[in-house]
């Protein structure tokens, strides 16, 4: 049982043939190949800027490259899955080519394309912002595969998620959600589970810091907790800026989630995000080493 917490916490994921520790809270660096992202959307997509953004990752610390070839932004329609695989397939090759042994997470709701990926790349993760609500056949194929799952919450479809979202009470509706949906996949033989809120999908800018404020609630379900607010909305709207003006916000969002149990951080910021853990399990030791201090006077 983790310290200044009554609830058990998952240290490790098994990802294929891989065992990952989560001990200390990891980053995941973020990689988008397509022309239409929110904040990077076109830098890239030739192989030369995919390998070189796999190296920044790497290098700046970052344990995982989390790919997305379909961008689900607020408002846009997702690519045809045939696009998606073509732009996959190219960067998954040059990444796996260079960097064999690195911890790939595929952004992706398409069973077919995970299936693709994980058979043809060994891709470690799945990260399904649907949950499997788009194409319920991803869960069993991410557990005859035995690879990690990320299940995210949202509300609506991204077309359509950001007009009018309406909970009872954003936390407690979430969270029942959760409660169901891991239940449920666990008996279709998934076990290693991690779990993403989905800010700012299918939520209004408070929702999302309600759901920030009592992020800690979900440590009551004793898995992994991802969260992903680089350069989000919530904070740029907040100060009437832009995406490219929101790392500020991020650093400050990053480090809150951490102190409220997040284990990890999906960003496009590597150096600072690592840095922001640095600072995080320097501040925990610290006041681990007064407490025993205390304990012994």
């Amino acid at each position: 049982m983790d310290k200044d917490t009554l609830f058990y916490k998952k240290h490790t994921i098994r990802c294929g043939s891989k065992l990952f520790s989560i001990e200390n809270p990891v980053v995941m660096g973020i990689l988008n190949v397509t022309p239409d992202s929110f904040y990077d959307g076109g830098e890239y997509i030739t192989t030369d800027n995919i390998l070189a953004r796999s190296e920044e990752i790497i290098n700046e610390g970052g344990h995982i490259i989390d790919i997305g070839a379909c961008s689900t932004r607020p408002g846009v329609k997702p690519t045809s899955d045939k696009v998606e695989k073509e732009r996959l397939n190219a960067a998954l090759s040059v990444i796996r080519e260079h960097h064999p042994h690195i911890i790939i997470s595929l952004d992706t709701f398409r069973a077919e394309i995970a299936d693709w990926a994980i058979s043809k790349f060994n891709v470690d993760i799945i990260n399904d912002v649907s949950g499997g609500n788009i194409e319920p056949e991803i869960i069993d194929v991410v557990a005859n595969k035995k690879v990690a799952y990320i299940t995210m919450h949202m509300q609506g479809m991204p077309e359509n998620m950001q007009i009018n979202p309406e909970y009872k009470h954003v936390v407690k509706d979430i969270l029942c959600y959760f409660s169901e949906h891991v239940f449920k996949l666990r008996n279709k033989g998934l076990h290693d589970i991690i779990i993403d809120p989905g800010f700012g999908f299918g939520k209004t800018m408070d929702q999302n810091y309600q759901l920030m404020a009592c992020l800690d609630v979900f440590q009551m379900l004793e898995l992994p907790l991802l969260v992903g607010v680089s350069r989000k909305s919530m904070i740029y709207n907040l100060f009437n800026s832009t995406a490219k003006e929101a790392l500020t916000g991020t650093i400050a969002l990053n480090l809150f989630a951490l102190q409220k149990g997040a284990s990890i951080l999906r960003v496009h910021d590597i150096k600072q995000a690592v840095e922001t853990i640095r600072i995080f399990k320097k501040l925990r030791d610290e006041k681990e080493k007064s407490i025993n201090l205390l304990k012994e006077q």
